[in-house]
């Protein structure tokens, strides 16, 4: 799915706000990358399940003909500093349900670009016959559990001693949901 590039005024700062192009490529591997290097928070290690600019064209390419998935990406002064995406599932028994995750570079945490990813995403996945989104995310990351409760997630599980870090500890992560607005009543 494609949206209409927007321009957001944020906390201080003015960002740019559209669907992921082919030509984003290049930029969005070497981003991910910098991501990585940046924070615990993230699955990977820097360097680990390494997408190629072809990766992420395939990405863009297939996100974009989707019904159920979008590809965002944040801009200010035509560099991307943050993506996110939200993927449907295909299968029969899940095909009322999406996952989704948000990168952004360190520099630009606290200026509301999570906020304005995160409701487009809701508002597509709304739109669309999405009727629950999950994410995981790392029990330590407290901002971003409050930034989901704010959206209506609620914790659904905790998966202990999930995953190891490299300062040799475990660490749990937070399974979060949120039904859609028309289900929330029921």
């Amino acid at each position: 799915m494609i949206i209409e590039s927007k321009v957001i005024q944020g906390k201080k700062l003015i960002f740019n706000f559209r669907s992921a192009k082919k030509e984003d490529a290049s930029n969005l591997s070497v981003l991910r990358l910098k991501i990585d290097e940046e924070t615990e928070f993230l699955d990977r290690e820097p360097g680990e399940n390494f997408l190629s600019p072809l990766d992420f064209e395939k990405l863009i390419y297939e996100d974009s003909i989707s019904e159920k998935n979008i590809f965002l990406v944040a801009e200010i002064d035509d560099k991307l500093v943050g993506f996110a995406r939200l993927q449907g599932n295909n299968l029969s028994r899940f095909r009322h349900k999406a996952e989704f995750g948000i990168c952004i570079l360190k520099d630009y945490w606290g200026f509301g670009i999570g906020n304005s990813m995160l409701e487009s995403i809701l508002m597509v996945a709304d739109s669309n016959g999405i009727e629950k989104v999950s994410l995981y995310v790392v029990e330590t990351n407290t901002k971003a559990i409050e930034l989901y409760e704010k959206y209506g997630f609620k914790r659904e599980g905790l998966l202990e001693k999930d995953r190891i870090h490299k300062d040799g500890k475990y660490y749990n992560t937070v399974l979060m949901g949120r039904l859609a607005n028309k289900l929330k009543s029921q």
